[in-house]
């Protein structure tokens, strides 16, 4: 019997499982809470006594001799080291020993963030979903303020589900569903709508004893996040902790709030930028910043500025501009208090050890600082202040991320504003999302409308029903699917396609029915007459969770072009950019 269409239920074909660590470097895990595990540390030792025997050491070799460090990657916040490759904080050895002796590991990137920044590339780490939680849950006895960042394309985000027991009873909470300018607006009152939305699954997830607010914001463009900084200096002075699931783009707004109102004037040089990439997982340790404090007098001249913000310099109108080809919603985070002219004095956060330092450093630094009068930080600055902190990602289980290879996620993750593509299908046909996911509409009386909303990057083919299994095996790993790459020695190691059928049924021709989520990849909408009654079989890759939930986008299906001559697709039909004004802008 088919299963009828349930708004929050799994369709889980397997469910991922982790394995064990078995021995742990002390170290390591002192702060970053990571560990080493003894195959790989044994694997590194006989490694490096058969390049000892060949005297002949390669650049960008491992050291499992050397001591790990106590100086986090200004990238992520992983203690540095040169032990394991597949570890975070990883740097070649020659590169560690060249900066520990030139006192250079302050300030210095892992060998993964250097990766991501410089050439998009993503380096395998070895760690369990369970790693990054135990990070997260050492927030739990701490006493403040939890802002929950959450995909909205991936609604209902698993990680709400998961959110009560790691928060802890003695915080407040401010849920921030991020990438709204990815959304286009199928209705005059889309945003009431999706914030609603939002609301209720944090309800149904039982987070509403804790939830002090919500906000709709986009990290990316800046929409939103002045209303949000607004918001949290109206509450209570505490520490801030930004949680949210891998990829959600907690690194992005981190950066934005650094170099806005919310950061400590002369701070925004000297804190770390966490490092942005489209893989999960970027953020590994705890970056933070000390939190500006909202004095009445600052509040009203913020407040002074956001009234006058159509006032754009050309830099200003350059960006929105460059913006508003990657999203729908776009708007800017200024700063209303900002220190011009002098170079602030660097200082590292999370080891402002002045008690240490040498009468020398100690003259040195009152030098500098009748050079730069009002430009440092000084210890009085942040004796009472209170901090805002990036943890890391929490891993989804049963994504498809997890199945990607580092080539294939930027073709998957959808980093800009997402086009509806619309195809008719009559029963007896197949729509293949890239080589990842599969629908056959195998019953129904009449024609009905497929959206799909995923990266444009992410082919899309349609076929007959009888023609789809040949149309795999041909061109699974070529270029008609796209994705994954690498033609038959890549699907050797790609899970095999499972099925599971469903059971939908029609709300008319200008309200789709359901959504099936396809975890980080997107989701498809599907739109059919009233009271039809469709059978469908979806294929997803075995281990990677698929979902039907309440249609996000209802009317997704009224955003279609003119369809196509002798085709089932409709010319996409991108809706134009809107910019937000933060004093003006209603979600």
């Amino acid at each position: 019997m088919c299963e009828t269409v349930s708004h929050q239920k799994r369709l889980t074909s397997h469910d991922l499982g982790g394995d064990s660590v078995e021995a742990e470097l002390s170290a390591l895990i002192q702060e970053a809470g990571f560990s080493l595990e003894q195959s790989l540390l044994s694997s590194s030792n006989k490694k490096q006594k058969q390049k000892k025997k060949k005297k002949n050491v390669v650049f960008g070799s491992a050291d499992v001799n050397e001591p790990i460090s106590d100086v986090a990657c200004v990238g992520c916040g992983a203690l540095l080291h040169c032990a394991v490759p597949e570890l975070p904080g990883f740097l070649p050895m020659e590169k560690y020993h060249h900066l520990k002796q030139e006192a250079g590991l302050s300030g210095a990137t892992c060998q993964r963030c250097h990766h991501l920044t410089y050439y998009t590339r993503a380096l395998r780490l070895q760690l369990s979903p369970d790693k990054y939680r135990e990070v997260v849950q050492s927030i739990r006895p701490l006493s403040g303020a939890v802002v929950l960042l959450v995909d909205l394309l991936l609604l209902p985000d698993p990680v709400l589900l998961d959110l009560p027991d790691l928060l802890g009873p003695n915080k407040h909470l401010v849920v921030v569903g991020n990438k709204v300018d990815m959304l286009p607006a199928d209705a005059p009152n889309y945003l009431q709508r999706l914030k609603r939305q939002l609301f209720q699954y944090c309800c149904d997830a039982g987070l509403a004893p804790k939830l002090a607010d919500v906000h709709l914001i986009s990290a990316k463009t800046g929409y939103g996040v002045e209303e949000l900084i607004t918001g949290l200096q109206r509450k209570r002075r505490c520490d801030v902790y930004l949680v949210g699931g891998a990829n959600s783009g907690k690194s992005t707004l981190f950066n934005a709030l650094l170099e806005s109102d919310y950061c400590k004037t002369r701070t925004e040089v000297a804190a770390h930028r966490a490092t942005i990439s489209p893989w999960p997982g970027t953020t590994l340790g705890m970056l933070k910043f000390p939190i500006l404090n909202p004095t009445p007098y600052r509040m009203s001249r913020r407040q002074e500025r956001l009234q006058m913000e159509d006032k754009l310099s050309l830099d200003e109108q350059q960006q929105l501009k460059r913006l508003s080809r990657h999203g729908y919603l776009i708007g800017r985070v200024g700063r209303t208090f900002r220190v011009d002219g002098t170079k602030c004095i660097e200082f590292d956060p999370d080891s402002l050890a002045f008690s240490e330092r040498d009468e020398e450093e100690k003259e040195e630094e009152k030098s500098q600082k009748k050079k730069n009068v009002g430009v440092g930080l000084n210890p009085n600055d942040l004796k009472d202040a209170r901090w805002f902190h990036d943890t890391p990602g929490i891993l989804r289980e049963n994504d498809v991320l997890n199945v990607l290879t580092e080539q294939e996620v930027p073709l998957v993750v959808p980093t800009r504003a997402v086009v509806p593509r619309t195809f008719i299908l009559k029963p007896q046909s197949s729509l293949f999302i890239g080589g990842l996911f599969r629908v056959d509409f195998l019953e129904g009386g009449a024609s009905s409308w497929f959206s799909v909303m995923a990266s444009n990057r992410l082919p899309v083919h349609v076929t007959s029903l009888e023609k789809a299994d040949a149309i795999y095996e041909k061109h699974r790993g070529g270029a008609l699917l796209g994705v994954p790459l690498g033609g038959e020695e890549r699907m050797k190691s790609f899970p095999v396609l499972v099925p599971q059928e469903v059971k939908v049924e029609g709300r008319g021709y200008l309200e789709a029915a359901t959504d099936i989520t396809l975890t980080s990849a997107g989701w498809v909408a599907v739109t059919a007459p009233q009271g039809e009654q469709l059978i469908l079989r979806v294929f997803s890759p075995l281990s990677v969770g698929v979902a039907l939930r309440a249609p996000l986008l209802p009317h997704v299906v009224t955003l279609k072009g003119q369809r196509i001559k002798c085709s089932t697709a409709y010319k996409p039909m991108k809706v134009p950019a809107k910019v937000g004004g933060a004093s003006r802008r209603k979600t």
